[in-house]
């Protein structure tokens, strides 16, 4: 006989199962929902996230469209990675 939490255990799992036997899997988002990423001026490293509707802070540019990363390690995260960028956006230099 199962208690309420193993049944609850038992059904987590399955679902877990399912999901994974689907293809799905979980994909960190850059930022949170309601927000934009943006780049660091001047350096191989460094980004932020600015609120929907708001310009990006000094030091940092928005990346071109087309071209934003919307997951940690997606296509475009690892493009602009190690990429360094002057203020217009603008590649000044790729690193490795």
């Amino acid at each position: 006989m199962y208690t309420t939490i193993g049944r609850l255990l038992l059904a987590t799992a399955a679902v877990a199962s399912l999901a994974a036997a689907a293809g799905c899997e979980y994909r960190e988002q850059v930022c949170s929902t309601g927000e934009y990423p943006v780049k660091a001026v001047g350096g191989t490293t460094g980004g932020a996230c600015v609120k929907d509707g708001e310009e990006p802070p000094a030091g940092y540019v928005r990346y071109p469209a087309g071209k934003v990363p919307e997951y940690v390690d997606d296509e475009w995260d690892q493009y602009w990675n190690g990429k360094v960028v002057d203020e217009r956006g603008n590649i000044v230099q790729e690193g490795q």
